[in-house]
């Protein structure tokens, strides 16, 4: 029997393209070719066990080898080795070595390098592997048509998402039917049939039944495959995203119950981005302006107050995001561009953003504008009762001192008459009864005058010609300024009007010009000044004479007091003044009076010109 050495003649591996040696049944090597022996890094020499070659490489044992070199069928396996620092693979193929009679002599080896196609592999399965991680995520699977055999394929997640078993092979009409009854499943329908038959791709985002009876929102997407012009293939893509649905319909439900809130909230809400922009307004805010909020939105506070207000605001809104800390309940007034004033209750919140920093601030205003006018409405009779209860006490004192005087009067002229024998001086007494009679009544009447001025809450005040109800004035008083020659400048304008009662205006007039003349100068003649300016919500009319004039550092702080009187002067009572500073201050006016004494007194009157 010839050996193994003497049937593969030297030259004959020579001629092999390939690295190829020759291996005996005894695992010794025969022969390589040049180019096995460098894959291997060895002497061109043969006559040792096979193992001794492949020594060093990397995922081939001894007893691994031993299996893939012998035996009757053809085997190829894989093995690498380190060569510096990179790492290098090879694949060889077995071939089993027979002689002419079937005997087996030993095996051919085919050994070629197939580093790149080992990273390719490695690379492909690193990707395929990242894609499948990314679609479990994600819960995207795929699909695929094709036309012309009419077989549908699922990948492993679309079955997952339809809750079907892994061996399960679906078919069209099957695929069609997991869609819910109704729209989705007339849509999906309409949409495969488009694609089928024009290449019209799609997306949309539908409802399932899964096999376990579970109903989940997916989306579906459908792209065409042609060949040679013809649509080929359908290809798609089936995600589940239900869960994505289900939050964003809550977070709907949620911004339509928020937006319900704020919008029906009694106060104005707005919120503004770090430039003070308005990104979102209420209804109340949208009222108050006067319009929608699509034109709001951008707007900043310089686009619709006063520049004044808008800079206030902004520098408000600009220490809020800075401090971050709110600004609660302060009293702001809002001017807008037609002139309108509102004052508000307004608050400031910073927003924070992840980072903690602030980009904006929501701020909530409450028109207080009411509650203002009723505070000053409140504080107005606040000081209106105080001036009525002061006014009551005085005329308390006033009573009380005057009635007891008179009454004690009559108690003591009664009890002498009662004692008095004397016809003559009982009626002497009887005479000093009546005169004090009169004089109890004529302080009632003064009494019921001051009490008639005090109590009249509903005064009828119109609009009166000053210059007209003066020159009545003297025309009523005309033999009394006669007989003490009262000389008269008048420079009030013909066409000034004053808010008065006619009676309290005719009443001021006469006891001003009346008081001039009794208390005028006996050295000269009475010269009586008249003068009328209007001034902002006022009308200033002044009654000046060159009489005697009144000390006010004696008697300033009575001057306007009931039954004061300063001169000795047999007419006077004390009552005129006092009656004209309650008729003025019944009509929300006033006096005042500056004098020297011996040179002449003014008389300062304000005509309240507002209108309740």
């Amino acid at each position: 029997m010839k050996t193994s050495e003497t049937l593969i003649p030297p030259y004959f591996l020579k001629q092999f393209p390939s690295a190829t040696a020759v291996v005996g049944k005894d695992g010794v090597l025969v022969d390589a070719t040049h180019s096995w022996f460098q894959i291997f890094e060895a002497e061109t020499s043969s006559g040792k066990p096979i193992h001794m070659y492949f020594k060093g490489q990397v995922e081939l044992t001894k007893n691994q080898l031993n299996q893939y070199l012998f035996g009757t069928k053809e085997k190829t396996f894989r093995h690498a080795k380190m060569d510096q620092d990179q790492e290098l693979w090879y694949e060889s193929t077995s071939s089993p070595w027979f002689d002419e009679e079937e005997n087996l002599l030993g095996c051919f080896i085919h050994t070629q390098e197939i580093t790149e196609l080992v990273q390719n592999e490695l690379e492909l399965e690193r990707i395929s592997s990242h894609l499948k991680a990314k679609s479990e995520v994600a819960k995207i699977g795929s699909w695929e048509y094709d036309i012309a055999t009419e077989e549908l394929f699922w990948c492993e997640e679309t079955k997952k998402i339809h809750q079907v078993a892994p061996d399960y092979v679906p078919t069209i009409s099957e695929g069609i039917g997991f869609y819910k009854q109704g729209y989705s499943r007339n849509r999906i329908a309409m949409l495969f049939h488009n694609i089928v038959e024009n290449g019209t791709p799609y997306h949309e985002k539908l409802t399932i039944i899964t096999k376990k009876g579970e109903e989940r929102w997916v989306a579906a997407a459908g792209k065409a495959i042609r060949k040679d012009g013809e649509i080929a293939k359908i290809f798609g893509t089936f995600q589940d995203i239900h869960d994505q649905v289900m939050a964003d319909k809550k977070i709907r439900e949620s911004e339509q119950l928020l937006n319900t809130l704020i919008d029906n909230l009694p106060i104005n809400v707005f919120v503004k981005d770090k430039d003070s922009r308005k990104i979102l307004v209420n209804k109340a805010e949208c009222e108050y302006l006067g319009t929608t909020p699509e034109a709001l939105l951008g707007k900043t506070d310089f686009d619709l107050y006063d520049k004044h207000v808008a800079q206030i605001s902004r520098d408000e809104d600009l220490e809020v995001m800075r401090t971050m800390e709110p600004m609660i309940g302060r009293e702001t007034i809002n001017v807008r561009k037609d002139g309108s004033t509102t004052n508000f209750l307004t608050s400031k919140i910073p927003i924070l953003d992840l980072n903690g920093k602030a980009n904006g601030i929501i701020g909530m205003s409450m028109d207080i504008t009411n509650i203002k006018q009723k505070e000053e409405q409140l504080r107005n009779l606040i000081n209106v009762t105080a001036i009525q209860n002061k006014k009551l006490i005085n005329f308390a004192h006033i009573v009380s001192h005057n009635l007891r005087s008179h009454t004690a009067n009559f108690s003591m002229l009664l009890d002498f008459l009662i004692r008095e024998t004397d016809e003559k001086e009982k009626k002497r007494i009887m005479k000093m009864l009546f005169h004090a009679s009169d004089n109890l009544l004529d302080t009632l009447e003064n009494l019921n005058e001051v009490v008639d001025i005090s109590t009249n809450v509903n005064l009828d005040k119109k609009s009166l010609n000053l210059s007209e109800n003066i020159t009545k004035m003297q025309q009523n008083l005309s033999a009394f300024l006669e007989e003490h020659q009262v000389e008269f400048e008048n420079f009030v304008p013909d066409d000034l009007m004053v808010l008065s009662v006619p009676a309290y205006l005719e009443s001021i007039l006469l006891n001003l010009v009346t008081n001039a003349v009794k208390y005028r100068h006996p050295d000269r003649s009475p010269l009586i000044e008249l003068r009328a300016v209007k001034q902002d919500k006022h009308v200033h009319f002044s009654v000046s004479d060159n009489g005697l004039g009144i000390d006010l550092k004696r008697y300033g702080d009575k001057i306007f007091g009931m039954y004061k009187t300063f001169h000795n002067n047999k007419d006077a009572r004390g009552l005129g003044l006092y009656i004209i500073k309650n008729q003025l201050e019944a009509m929300d006016g006033s006096i005042s009076v500056s004098s020297e004494a011996d040179k002449g007194s003014t008389f300062n009157v304000y005509f309240n010109e507002e209108t309740e």
